[in-house]
């Protein structure tokens, strides 16, 4: 993971709001807590695989099959996760998705 990139979404104050994960040097974001994970919110991972992992980035999601584009720095891989985020996204809630749904549900969201 590269240091850029972490760099990037700390920066991005949407982003602070949920809870960020890591897995197979991609950058996910959660909009719960607790695993199992929100998948609902587009991630960033690196097109090569080098000694560091930086760019040029991949951004996908929210599902695998769902490739969004390229970018050739951090910022503009945040930048598009930003775009692309749910409506009412975050503060990440303190529970699991299924908790979340049930809240959100409770809620009429």
């Amino acid at each position: 993971m590269s240091a850029d990139l972490v760099a990037a979404a700390y920066a991005e104050p949407r982003l602070r709001r949920l809870f960020p994960w890591t897995g197979m040097w991609e950058l996910h974001f959660s909009r719960c807590t607790e695993q199992r994970w929100t998948w609902d919110v587009p991630y960033i991972g690196p097109t090569a695989a080098g000694p560091d992992h930086t760019g040029p980035y991949y951004v996908e999601g929210p599902s695998r099959a769902q490739r969004i584009g390229v970018a050739g720095t951090a910022r503009e891989a945040v930048a598009m996760v930003v775009e692309r985020l749910p409506p009412g996204c975050g503060p990440a809630f303190v529970g699991t998705p299924g908790e979340l749904a049930a809240y959100e549900s409770g809620r009429g969201t």
